[in-house]
């Protein structure tokens, strides 16, 4: 017999029965033995008139404490089903009250040292983003858009330059375009319609950031066409959106330096904090040298770990020109801004020199040799002129750079231009000329 709902025949059956009991024990109270017999009753019938012992067949009997007994495990397996139900639930609501108290918290202090970055779930390339799928795709959207800007001017450029490659080329590039589109529509509306599957979001996201990868190459070698007059290092990095793929890598590695100077151009007023400009790890150390402005922390300068807080005022839209200097004795260090000192100090990684035989990235901060990036610690503005010298740069040479003066130099150890920079992940290439541009 199954277990019904309440008020199905079995309901009745268990209420009457202590009823019947008590019926019985009173026509024993006359014998020396008692016994008392469960016996199924009509719910009309006359609880005491029911059959004696003895009268009513074995079979019977059996049959009801069997009925009894199966009533009795159907209940029993369909309260083990809700309580699986129920942690099941449990569970689900207690990941979903932690992704929304990760998502509300604004972006806390980053401590120093070594165990600056180990509190942190990080958004690797191997790992599904922390940001919501619509916000990456509103991403992608803006990435498409920069694109199609760039194909726009080109369009312009070759209706002054008719070339029958130049225009078989565009029209493969906007197709390449319209694709992407199409897969981030998809998306949307796969969204909207609850049938998103989280599983695949990483093997799609790789698939579009690669097409997005080869269509921003294409388009940089047609636009190598107008650049072909153009210094080798009067352009600027653009890296508009927050994200963990739009990087650029230099191509050499650094030496191994006893000390630095590092100089560069950028241009930014993404809040809280700018990102990393630059960053360098070498094996079995992801912090060798980095720049940083990570949340609502003044820039920082890394070196084996080790850090130094910048006074650097930088955030505020224009170009500004900065330079930090090192020297392994005692660790000393200088800041310059705009060709002046803002800061100095010592003891920053005193006789730890920097290690040769790593990966030099701009844009992003580097968890492991060349990767482990994070959308949150990404630079977002632009960026040029970033040059490397093995010595301390004197206060004159400084304001040389900043000044565009024709007695400037360039790196030493890395020089600004185009043939020593890769670009991935939609970051672009723009004419730039420094001290004629500014502001």
């Amino acid at each position: 017999m199954a277990a019904g709902p309440p008020g199905s025949g079995s309901r009745p059956l268990l209420l009457l029965l202590p009823l019947l009991l008590l019926c019985l024990r009173g026509r024993g109270q006359g014998f020396g033995q008692t016994r008392f017999i469960c016996t199924s009753v009509p719910l009309d019938g006359d609880m005491c008139a029911a059959s004696a012992p003895g009268t009513g067949s074995a079979e019977e009997l059996k049959s009801t404490v069997l009925q009894l007994r199966e009533t009795v495990l159907q209940q029993k397996e369909t309260i083990m089903n809700q309580k699986e139900t129920i942690r099941e639930l449990t569970a689900k609501l207690g990941r979903c009250e932690s992704q929304s108290v990760l998502e509300a918290l604004p972006g806390e202090a980053k401590g120093g040292g070594a165990g600056r970055k180990g509190g942190f779930s990080k958004n690797t390339m191997g790992d599904l983003s922390r940001a919501p799928a619509a916000e990456t795709l509103s991403q992608l959207g803006q990435t498409l858009q920069s694109l199609k800007t760039r194909l726009e001017n080109l369009e312009q450029f070759s209706r002054m330059n008719s070339s029958s490659q130049t225009n078989n080329l565009k029209d493969i590039l906007q197709n390449k375009i319209d694709d992407l589109e199409k897969q981030v529509l998809s998306r949307v509306n796969s969204l909207e319609e609850g049938k998103f599957n989280p599983k695949n979001e990483s093997e799609e996201r790789g698939k579009i950031e690669s097409t997005l990868t080869s269509l921003h190459q294409r388009i940089s070698d047609l636009e190598k066409g107008q650049k072909d007059n153009r210094p080798p290092d009067r352009f600027q990095l653009t890296f508009p959106l927050r994200t963990n793929y739009m990087y650029a890598k230099v191509k050499k590695s650094l030496p191994e330096m006893y000390a630095f100077s590092v100089c560069m151009w950028m241009k930014s007023n993404a809040s809280p904090g700018m990102g990393t400009p630059f960053s360098y790890a070498v094996p079995g150390q992801a912090n060798e040298l980095v720049l940083i402005e990570w949340g609502n922390n003044p820039m920082e300068i890394l070196i084996n770990d080790k850090v130094a807080k910048l006074p650097f005022v930088i955030n505020d839209g224009k170009w500004h020109h900065i330079c930090v200097t090192w020297t392994t004795r005692d660790g000393v260090w200088e800041a310059y801004q705009d060709g002046t000192q803002t800061g100095s100090g010592e003891n920053l990684a005193p006789y730890h020199p920097i290690k040769p035989q790593g990966v030099l990235v701009l844009g992003q901060e580097q968890d492991t040799l060349g990767g482990g990036f994070d959308a949150t610690q990404a630079f977002v503005g632009e960026l040029a002129h970033f040059n490397v010298w093995d010595r301390k740069l004197s206060p004159g040479e400084v304001y040389s750079l900043a000044t565009c003066s024709t007695r400037a130099l360039a790196g030493n150890v890395i020089a600004w231009a185009e043939a020593n920079i890769d670009i991935y992940g939609g970051a672009t290439k723009w004419t730039f000329e420094a001290c004629r541009q500014l502001n």
